[in-house]
């Protein structure tokens, strides 16, 4: 171990003792933001920035489970992704069915998919079903992988569940459009029955939420860090909660 390491460690130690367990979040959304240009800047193919973003989940949901957190989501692959060339999108999809099954292998947290799974290929939705299937009984964290995902699909796809609902239980359009409010609505969302995001980190700089949870981050506290997601380290994340745990929560007052 050289010096450097040994500094991080005692600067790890000491973010830690400073986070109050009190002021920590319960749920915590992450973009996984910066694999190809991590690929780029170190001249090496996009699958590789994908298979190195993948290499640091696992560690980041023992980050996660360290310090007590509930719920994880990450954001792994948006709608938009789905458009990418055939040469990069089969080797992501391939990288992300084989993550996710690594974590479910290890049996310590809940795999929840979520996201428009109908527009992925039956083998990597099949993938993600058996990885639900085999947590499914498992009481640790809950994972929110969120594969074919985008904020405005999901939202669709609440009112489309939500007419569909009524419909089968014969209900009137007028009578759904006088009983229809937020909270029917967040009642068909994908992450339906979890508490909203807490924190919400973006990875490799960009300071925009490009249609993550838009529905779930109306009071979420946003965290953007510079590092691109295959060299986020257990201090960055630290680091934002120990920036979270500072900050007055206003809840939109």
């Amino acid at each position: 171990m050289d010096v450097s390491d040994l500094l991080y460690g005692a600067y790890e130690r000491k973010l830690v003792a400073q986070l109050p367990p009190e002021r920590l979040p319960r749920h915590v959304a992450v973009m996984l933001d910066g694999n190809r240009r991590w690929a780029r800047e170190k001249g090496a193919a996009m699958a590789d920035g994908h298979r190195a973003g993948a290499d640091n989940i696992i560690p980041f949901l023992e980050w996660s489970e360290e310090v007590g957190i509930e719920i994880v989501t990450l954001w792994m692959l948006s709608t938009d992704n789905l458009k990418r060339a055939p040469e990069e999108l089969a080797p992501l999809l391939q990288i992300i069915a084989d993550v996710v099954r690594e974590v479910a292998e290890i049996r310590r947290w809940r795999v929840n998919p979520v996201g428009a799974l109908d527009l992925l290929p039956e083998s990597t939705r099949a993938e993600l079903r058996a990885a639900a299937e085999a947590t499914a009984d498992v009481e640790g964290m809950v994972v929110n992988v969120a594969v074919s995902y985008g904020g405005r699909q999901e939202i669709a796809d609440a009112v489309r569940a939500l007419l569909q609902e009524a419909a089968a239980q014969g209900r009137t359009l007028q009578d759904v459009i006088d009983t229809i409010d937020t909270e029917t609505i967040a009642d068909h969302l994908y992450t339906r029955g979890q508490p909203d995001p807490d924190l919400v980190i973006r990875t490799s700089g960009e300071q925009r939420i490009g249609g993550f949870l838009l529905w779930q981050s109306t009071h979420s506290e946003f965290y953007f860090c510079e590092a691109y997601w295959p060299d986020f380290r257990r201090v960055d994340f630290l680091r934002a909660l120990r920036a979270f745990a500072d900050r007055e929560r206003r809840f939109g007052s």
